[in-house]
């Protein structure tokens, strides 16, 4: 399968399709996507409407999604803190809820024993009141958008999408993680979509298109310089950087420490540096869409690639 794919594929991320999808998550008709917030004459909370609309695009494009509960709490809020780590834990006596992961899974036509995972945490902070446009509105529209360019490819290796949550206890992505361990799945590549394009106030000023992939291993940085490469060969036009972290976190991290060394996180900054994070100022109308398409374009570009590759003998 020829590499000169890309630019066909690449081409159809719509940055518009990110922008109304945004709106909708984190604005309009959702504020949040909470397990403890349920909008006024609704039934429903936030984020099982937000799994909901999730559910329905993926069917109207002929995927199945396969659901997995987690019993999970809300955080509680800790006014004492620095604005953006008011989250404490929960209390025994706290609420319990049933968080999904959402799976969408491809097989593979040549290995499809070996599988590419992309995810996403699909909620929004569950101790404050916050849109969670960045984090990770904007990461959950991406990998919906990959979906979509996706729908009709016929990949090489087994593709799944994961959208999961990390704004509750426990995170799903653990539950998921450690489910797949059990299963025996064989996971050669997993890229974590996490407040793509978030970044400081000083990129945000001077207008810069930045993204970082974060890794932990020797396996997750030969993923990251994919990313470094794809987006050079390709001409995405990021400010593209790598960084490594001295120890699993998000939800790459949940795979990793299950024994999927393979991992990597694209985010916007690192360290973090959005200055709405985990604030109710994490609203759609600060997103730089052109940002998020380019890194959604470079991560499509990065999975395509190891979907592209020969197979180990």
């Amino acid at each position: 399968m020829p590499h000169d794919i890309l630019p066909g594929y690449l081409a159809q991320i719509d940055p518009g399709r990110l922008s109304r999808t945004l709106f909708h998550l984190s604005k309009d008709p959702l504020p949040y996507r909470k397990l403890n917030h349920t909008r006024p004459g609704q039934s429903r909370n936030t984020l099982y409407e937000a799994d909901d609309y999730l559910q329905e695009n993926l069917e109207a494009w002929g995927y199945t999604v396969e659901k997995e509960g987690v019993q999970v709490q809300a955080f509680r809020c800790d006014a004492s803190r620095p604005k953006a780590q008011q989250y404490s834990p929960p209390l025994p006596e706290d609420p319990w809820y049933t968080a999904h992961n959402l799976y969408v899974k491809r097989q593979g036509t040549l290995c499809p024993e070996e599988t590419v995972l992309l995810l996403a945490h699909k909620d929004s902070q569950s101790w404050v009141d916050s849109p969670g446009a960045y984090d990770n509105g904007a990461g959950t529209v991406a990998l919906l958008e990959i979906a979509r360019v996706l729908k009709d490819y016929e990949p090489r290796r087994s593709l799944w999408f994961l959208f999961c949550n990390e704004e509750h206890r426990p995170w799903t992505s653990v539950a998921a993680a450690q489910n797949a361990k059990a299963r025996g799945d064989n996971l050669v590549a997993i890229f974590n979509l996490d407040s793509m394009c978030g970044k400081s106030q000083q990129d945000i000023d001077a207008g810069r298109k930045t993204s970082v992939a974060i890794y932990t291993t020797p396996e997750g940085e030969r993923l990251a310089d994919l990313i470094l490469e794809v987006n050079e060969t390709c001409r995405i036009g990021l400010a593209q950087r790598k960084a490594q972290r001295a120890r699993p976190g998000d939800d790459d991290g949940s795979f990793v420490n299950a024994g999927y060394p393979a991992a990597v996180a694209i985010f916007g900054s690192f360290p973090y540096a959005d200055p709405a994070y985990h604030t109710e100022d994490d609203c759609p109308e600060r997103v730089d869409i052109p940002n998020l398409a380019m890194a959604a374009q470079a991560t499509l570009a990065a999975a395509l690639r190891v979907d592209m590759e020969r197979p180990s003998m």
